[in-house]
């Protein structure tokens, strides 16, 4: 039995969606444990690709029991599409369980995200405007929805009578808007929940008796480290625990049965939104990134912000996270460069920092300090063996390894499952 935490290292968008498909085939239970769907998991088998929001990857996998678990905010109409999208993919969907302590994002979430953001201006955070933070206010304010609270339509009449008075009392007060109707909401969430009955489970319960039996369990985070409520660039950060301790909260395991934590991280690094980015490239090599890296959000189809690694945010997620091993994407991206350059440290104000600050004005402030690395002017997509890398490759790899302190156990070259080279094995 083993369970591993897989987490992303950046500021999300590294290709967790392609690592957790790889390991979900030796996985036998794949948790997803926050988030919502304002994060999206590409995946390429074959010549086909799958955009999933909310579902487990693994699902892709006959046979494999994927979990959303209780520390995801679930938007029922974006799940039932989701089901609906599998479906007509001929990709069964049985094997699908749902955290019945998983709360809801209703109507008013959406619109008070998307409210709230356009409210803040040249302030912005750079929301997605799916209702996510708004859904996780109200769960740390108890006034949230669970899956399990609209299998009883007594109870939630109760609830979402308190709620409905109270949110359509502030969205005309302070947004002038009218509100939402009681009997629509209310017939239409109640439909939901009959639909999501036969999927229903109590997460800890199934995942401890899994981990009991012997089973290899997968937790896949959405967005990254550095979007972390607690440990991001707050508060340009998303509204949940991206970073490994949320799995044990989320999933409802105990951490000293975490065996290990996977960090992912590009080659490079992006961001999608505002916030500040020390080693975001405004040129032509910023532009050769995004074109040759396809960044574009899963979600919101926004262009990402692309720039040069940096070892300095990296070193961070290692500490926060516990990253016992790193799986290294998007290598082939950066084929065509004469030379490719590392983030080592951060100059501010005359003085070198070698850690990451916590201040956001500071890190907004620090200029990047580079090592320069020969490229290796080679195609690496079709390499499918660390060992027949370009000499250039290998020494990014090695160098990456030595500035974290961490080995590489995977190295993927392209989005296809055969573009991936496995150094260690990971279960």
């Amino acid at each position: 039995m083993s369970a591993v935490v897989l987490v992303g290292a950046q500021w999300g968008d590294e290709g967790k969606g392609k690592v957790t498909d790889f390991l979900a085939k030796k996985a036998d239970v794949i948790c997803r444990y926050q988030g919502g769907n304002n994060a999206g998991h590409t995946v390429v088998v074959g010549d086909k690709t799958y955009k999933l929001h909310l579902i487990p990857s693994g699902i892709l996998y006959p046979g494999k029991s994927c979990i959303i678990g209780n520390g995801v905010v679930l938007d029922p109409l974006v799940l039932f599409k989701e089901l609906e999208y599998l479906q007509q993919n001929n990709i069964e969907s049985d094997a699908l369980k749902i955290s019945a302590n998983a709360h809801l994002i209703m109507p008013y979430h959406r619109l008070l995200d998307e409210l709230q953001e356009e409210k803040r201006g040249e302030f912005k955070i750079g929301t997605t405007k799916r209702g996510i933070g708004p859904c996780y206010m109200d769960k740390v304010s108890r006034l949230g929805i669970r899956v399990i609270d609209i299998m009883d339509a007594e109870e939630f009449k109760e609830i979402l009578e308190r709620n409905l008075e109270e949110k359509n009392f502030f969205l005309n007060r302070i947004y002038g808007h009218k509100g939402f109707d009681f009997n629509e909401m209310y017939e239409t969430y109640l439909d939901y929940g009959q639909k999501m009955q036969p999927y229903l489970v109590d997460c800890s319960l199934f995942i401890n008796k899994a981990y009991n039996d012997g089973k290899d369990i997968l937790f896949e985070g959405a967005q990254g480290t550095l979007l972390d409520v607690d440990h991001g660039t707050y508060p340009f950060v998303t509204s949940s625990n991206p970073t490994s301790g949320g799995a044990a909260i989320g999933a409802g395991i105990g951490p000293t049965k975490i065996k290990g934590v996977l960090g992912v991280v590009k080659a490079y690094t992006t961001r999608v939104g505002e916030g500040p980015f020390p080693t975001e490239l405004k040129d032509s090599i910023g532009e050769q990134l995004l074109k040759a890296g396809q960044e574009f959000g899963t979600t919101t189809g926004r262009a990402r912000r692309c720039g040069w690694f940096d070892a300095i945010i990296l070193r961070y997620s290692v500490r926060i996270n516990g990253i016992s091993s790193l799986a290294v994407t998007k290598l082939d991206v950066l084929d065509g460069l004469d030379t490719i350059k590392i983030c080592v440290g951060y100059k501010y104000k005359g003085e070198m920092l070698k850690e990451f600050p916590q201040s956001i004005k500071k890190l907004s402030s620090c200029e990047p300090v580079y090592e320069t690395l020969p490229g290796w002017k080679q195609v690496t997509s079709q390499i499918n063996e660390y060992k027949k890398l370009p000499p250039n490759a290998k020494r990014y790899i090695e160098r990456i390894e030595e500035l974290v302190k961490v080995k590489v156990n995977i190295v993927s070259t392209g989005p296809g499952r055969e573009q991936t080279m496995v150094l260690d094995k990971i279960f």
